[in-house]
């Protein structure tokens, strides 16, 4: 009995590692949202990390997060790192491409809870005369545990909420401003 029952729990773990080694190796999560803003005034609070404790939704997560700043204050080469409680962990964010009214391309790298290198970008394109699209997105590799996670967690839903929140923040704030 115990030889069928260790078989059966065997076979159970190798199904199961087989599942997580065929789910995707890429993934992407991506929200846009319509402000009555010109582009600039979008681009202005993406290009400069200082300019996101007022919009971003993970800011919010931990009252006492730590925060520093490196490079130039905004654009290609603005750096910000920061380390928090378990929600938000600790990592930086890298400018690798700053076109004004356009695109912010940013380097984004998690140390904890779980290392992984990533891709975020904001674009904004005029969706009329007196409005801009602004879409944020990331893009990555999910690893053999990022796999198994993503079995578990619809990472698209939870970080794309987030991504919502915060474009709806951002939104509201440069809504006021214009």
């Amino acid at each position: 009995m115990l030889k069928w029952t260790l078989a059966a729990v065997a076979a159970v773990i190798v199904v199961f590692l087989m599942v997580v080694a065929l789910q995707p190796s890429d993934f992407k999560v991506e929200r846009s949202a319509t402000m009555r803003a010109p582009a600039p005034a979008a681009f202005a609070q993406v290009n400069d990390f200082q300019n996101w404790q007022a919009w971003s939704p993970w800011e919010k997560v931990d009252p006492a997060l730590k925060r520093q700043y490196e490079g130039p204050k905004a654009g290609t080469g603005a750096v910000y790192a920061w380390q928090g409680n378990k929600d938000v962990g600790e990592g930086r964010m890298t400018i690798m491409e700053s076109r004004p009214g356009e695109l912010v391309r940013i380097k984004l790298e998690f140390f904890k809870p779980f290392a992984a290198t990533n891709t975020a970008e904001f674009s904004f394109k005029p969706a009329s005369a007196d409005t801009t699209a602004v879409t944020w997105s990331m893009a990555g590799q999910n690893n053999f545990l990022s796999k198994a996670i993503c079995l578990f967690v619809d990472m698209d839903r939870m970080v794309g909420g987030m991504f919502d929140q915060g474009l709806t923040q951002m939104k509201a704030l440069v809504e006021r401003r214009t």
